[in-house]
């Protein structure tokens, strides 16, 4: 008498919105350091935007039925953090499938903010073609405050990619210049130009 032997557990599909990103020939599917970093600092840049930016990641992947890949908080928590300037930095891959949910979530939120984000940059070449500070903007201001509060919270101050934004100016140029590429991303085929971006000097 022939067992039936237990089946496999099935993998769930990708989804289908993830076909639109090419798949880079990284080695074993992981994504580089660099691809690592600049998609959290991108995360950060829209939680400096937006006060609800966390509950937005999770909620806009789940409108996007992304949440067989990001599933929960502590999963979007792991995923960010293989960014290796944070804090408590995981020494767990960030796989090709994680990298695109990622950045698909991060393009979506940033359409959603398109006119902000054009507004901040607008009164920032208008301030500087006055010699002003962005202090002159409260909104511009506001934002510059809260992506660097965000940073030093989760970054670790040890490491030299760190130390290298220990003044507000050098902070407040990396959040202008995340903006700029938040921006980038929400044209034609922003998604796919902002994916390929990630990878170059990355791959051959």
């Amino acid at each position: 008498m022939q067992l039936n032997s237990p089946s496999a557990p099935s993998t769930p599909p990708t989804p289908i919105i993830l076909d639109n990103l090419p798949d880079p020939p990284v080695p074993e599917g992981v994504c580089p350091r660099r691809t690592r970093l600049q998609i959290d600092l991108l995360l950060l840049a829209i939680e400096a935007l937006d006060l609800g930016g966390s509950e937005a990641i999770l909620a806009i992947a789940s409108d996007l039925d992304l949440r067989s890949v990001l599933k929960h908080r502590v999963v979007l928590w792991q995923m960010r953090s293989t960014n290796p300037l944070r804090r408590y930095a995981q020494r767990r891959p960030l796989t090709i499938l994680e990298a695109k949910a990622l950045v698909v979530v991060t393009c979506y939120l940033a359409r959603r903010l398109t006119v902000l984000i054009r507004q901040l940059l607008l009164a920032y070449q208008q301030l500087s073609d006055k010699e002003l500070s962005p202090d002159h903007h409260f909104r511009l201001s506001e934002y510059l405050e809260r992506f660097r509060a965000h940073f030093r919270s989760r970054m670790n101050p040890r490491r030299a990619g760190v130390m290298v934004y220990s003044s507000d100016e050098k902070l407040n140029e990396l959040a202008l210049d995340l903006l700029s590429q938040l921006l980038f991303c929400t044209g034609t085929s922003g998604m796919q130009r902002l994916w390929i971006s990630l990878f170059d000097g990355e791959v051959s």
